[in-house]
């Protein structure tokens, strides 16, 4: 496996464990997030507020079922389950897409379509 998809790895083992620092530890300083639509955030410290989701209760299931590779980008494919405090449950699937920069994620952007409501 290519250390860009270990990153990626890394990257997903961190949300799948809540890991803030794990996760950062993926990105770049003024890494970009976009979820095309909902938000658009500058750099870790936005970053770092968008990775729990307040009404998650416990860790998300987040298993990634495709990893393609083509020079700095990586694009991860793959579905999310979370219960929620309310009792819903979150159940999705997504496609990322990771930019790289220096051997880290300089800008991700995420396609997230929910197989029912949240």
């Amino acid at each position: 496996m290519s250390r860009q998809k270990q990153i990626v790895e890394t990257y997903m083992d961190g949300f799948r464990s809540t890991n803030h620092e794990k996760i950062l530890s993926c990105l770049t300083d003024d890494v970009i997030w976009e979820m095309p639509g909902f938000y658009l955030h500058y750099g870790k410290a936005a970053f770092d507020k968008e990775i729990e989701n307040p009404n998650a209760d416990g860790h998300p299931d987040i298993k990634v079922t495709r990893l393609v590779e083509e020079g700095n980008i990586v694009i991860a494919e793959g579905a999310v389950k979370a219960k929620m405090k309310d009792g819903n449950k979150l159940d999705a699937v997504f496609c990322d897409v990771f930019h790289f920069t220096n051997g880290k994620i300089s800008k991700l952007t995420s396609y997230l379509m929910f197989n029912k409501a949240p």
